[in-house]
């Protein structure tokens, strides 16, 4: 029975001298590692990258109490964004193009994919 604890405390002092061991060995002739450049910005838009076209047009109107703001794109009115005195804001969407505005709240856990047009014959 003692040869089996004697066993085991130097196994267990064995197991806890070995990671201080190789912790305290470094390697000779270490060199630093050089610092990385800063890399160059990129360069300004010009004013024909710059686009208008490409950001939404808002246009916000009181009526009443209530704020209405109307987001058009390339001229066409895809979504509108109601935000009464009382209560949260509500959004009227043209998820189609044609015209017919759904209603989407905040409230609402549905799943909204990007619908993105890519070419209008």
């Amino acid at each position: 029975m003692g040869v089996t604890l004697r066993r085991i405390v130097f196994a267990l002092l064995l197991t806890l001298a070995l990671p201080v061991a190789a912790q305290s060995t470094q390697p000779k002739k270490l060199v630093p590692i050089p610092e990385s450049p800063e890399l160059p910005l990129p360069p300004p838009l010009s004013d024909s990258e710059q686009d208008a076209s490409l950001e939404p047009q808002v246009t916000i109107i009181k009526r009443g109490e209530d704020t209405v703001e109307e987001y058009r794109s390339n001229g066409r009115l895809y979504m509108i964004k109601i935000t009464p005195r009382i209560g949260l804001p509500y959004y009227l969407i043209d998820n189609r193009g044609d015209g017919t505005f759904a209603t989407h709240s905040d409230m609402e856990q549905g799943i909204r994919p990007p619908m993105w047009v890519i070419h209008r014959f």
